[in-house]
């Protein structure tokens, strides 16, 4: 049996899920996965941040961060490099910020697409009402 929760939540996943395939045959046109480029994202984003961090930021364990940059670094996208106690920090090469700014371009370009069919007033609603879920305490949802 569907309840109208189910069927919401569903959908949100479906969308996400269809954004996330798009995006990535987008950006493999350049050499690099859409999980790739969006760590290099956020090791611009966060350029002090653990890999703890990152990896809570890029949606990923930190084991698999730690094998997702070490594939980055052996690209040249990325140094890392030893902070206080067992620390690790992460920046962008030249070569990643380059990378970086050409797969921007695509993603830009992409949501444009994407969100085409809302008009600039629901495409404001959705954001109000995402944000409003996605600021939600977490204890909420415990």
């Amino acid at each position: 049996m569907s309840t109208q929760h189910e069927h919401l939540g569903l959908s949100i996943k479906r969308v996400q899920a269809r954004h996330h395939r798009s995006l990535d045959r987008r950006l493999n046109r350049l050499g690099i996965s859409l999980v790739q480029w969006n760590s290099l994202r956020e090791i611009h984003r966060n350029p002090e941040a653990s890999a703890h961090a990152l990896a809570e930021f890029t949606f990923n364990s930190d084991q698999a961060f730690g094998t997702l940059t070490t594939r980055l670094i052996r690209l040249g996208f990325v140094e890392r490099e030893s902070g206080k106690g067992r620390a690790l920090h992460h920046r962008l090469t030249p070569h990643g910020k380059q990378m970086l700014d050409s797969g921007y371009e695509i993603y830009l370009e992409f949501l444009k697409i994407a969100f085409s069919p809302l008009s600039s007033k629901e495409r404001s609603v959705l954001l109000d009402l995402m944000t409003k879920l996605v600021e939600r305490p977490d204890d909420d949802l415990s």
